[in-house]
């Protein structure tokens, strides 16, 4: 399954601070549905992300009915990224 989708950066202050992009809602129904095939606990989903040029693995966290895609700091300062930059996701699950 293939997404592709715009949002905002956004800034977690934890106690692990990590920034992160909402999935939207529509997205987030679909994965959702699939989410028993594909999840390796806890309800996160294996994922390959696509930020600009920048490429990795990593889990979609779900959070109050919906995923979040964690985006590393070393993708962040590939792409120039800061806080509250939109931002479009390529978003590859596997089946």
């Amino acid at each position: 399954m293939n997404y592709e989708f715009s949002g905002e950066l956004w800034y977690w202050r934890g106690p692990a601070p990590f920034y992160f992009v909402t999935v939207p809602a529509d997205e987030c129904s679909q994965l959702k549905a699939v989410s028993a095939e594909v999840t390796y606990g806890w309800g996160m989903i294996p994922a390959t992300i696509r930020i600009g040029t920048t490429e990795w693995t990593t889990s979609l966290f779900p959070k109050d009915g919906r995923y979040l895609v964690p985006v590393k700091d070393r993708v962040r300062r590939a792409e120039d990224l800061e806080d509250g930059d939109s931002v479009t996701v390529r978003l590859a699950v596997g089946l």
